[in-house]
């Protein structure tokens, strides 16, 4: 059985790997062996959410990479490059626990060394919500990064969280257009005890501004019950929602009803419907999402 053949979860140590050559020389056995690859590509300041993905893979595949790299092509902001949380030594430590066998950590030059010059774009589902709000290159950047580290790691199975609901989608466009052999996993949104979203991003966040943010969850808990009382129309839904974000002194930047797999607004809370929500919290930009399948939660 799989389980057996797993370190003990109280081993600490993973061991981490800094070149790409180095990467598929340790696969390179497990490949020829036959083993189930996962991957969980992360940008480090691992909470929960992280973890969950990591125990999925582990539970999943018979060989666990993790990689850890803060993309600076996905940040619109110079600043909020500079305030991404960074404690690798930590990260390897949780990882470990988790059960994962590698950590992919590698530096700048090594994802885009001197000449780099190519970018990966998807059309048709990048210029809303977060697209039109973090600007273009935003998803360029993902795309591109994503679609390098599935080349690296040449995983079986890569696992990404519905927090960043547009995000997976981005991802699961590009890996069917481009044919790439890997199965996307989108696993659930994981939340703290009062309904937060987990997020590397809560830690930047005061007491008073870590109160103010679960009114994002409550929001979109707001939708959910209005259109469990019957309401059809996303108005009605919108408004229910934004009570709740302004009773906690907070303007969204978007809140929004879509399809999801379009994200194309919808005109009617029929059938699977996602509502969406970004929020600056202080100076923290938050995000979070719920699926309303056929009107109710």
């Amino acid at each position: 059985m799989r389980e057996l053949e797993r370190k003990p979860s109280s081993d600490t140590h993973v061991r981490t790997l800094r070149t790409v050559a180095e990467l598929r020389a340790a696969l390179a056995g497990p490949r020829r062996a036959g083993r189930t690859i996962g991957l969980v590509p992360t940008m480090g300041a691992f909470h929960e959410g992280h973890l969950s993905l990591m125990r999925h893979a582990r539970a999943d595949c018979d060989e666990t990479v993790v990689s850890l790299f803060v993309n600076p092509t996905q940040f619109d902001q110079e600043a909020d490059l500079g305030a991404y949380p960074r404690d690798e030594a930590r990260d390897a430590a949780l990882a470990a626990q988790a059960g994962v066998d590698l950590l992919f950590a590698p530096p700048l030059a090594e994802v885009y060394p001197p000449g780099f010059a190519t970018t990966v774009s998807v059309a048709g589902l990048t210029e809303t919500l977060e697209g039109s709000h973090r600007g273009h290159a935003h998803f360029d950047g993902v795309a591109t990064v994503v679609t390098k580290l599935l080349n690296m790691v040449m995983p079986d199975v890569a696992y990404f969280g519905h927090k960043d609901a547009q995000q997976a989608l981005v991802i699961e466009r590009l890996v069917r257009d481009l044919d790439l052999p890997v199965r996307i996993e989108v696993c659930p949104t994981v939340r703290e005890p009062d309904g937060l979203a987990m997020s590397s991003r809560n830690a930047r966040l005061s007491a008073s501004e870590r109160g103010r943010a679960t009114a994002l969850a409550r929001a979109l808990r707001a939708a959910q019950e209005a259109v469990a009382a019957g309401a059809r129309d996303p108005a009605l839904a919108r408004a229910a929602a934004l009570a709740e974000l302004r009773c906690a002194q907070i303007e969204p930047e978007y809140l929004a009803f879509v399809s999801p797999d379009t994200l194309t607004p919808v005109r009617a809370l029929d059938g699977d419907v996602l509502a969406v929500v970004a929020a600056r919290v202080g100076d923290t930009r938050l995000i979070d999402n719920h699926l309303l399948k056929d009107g109710s939660a």
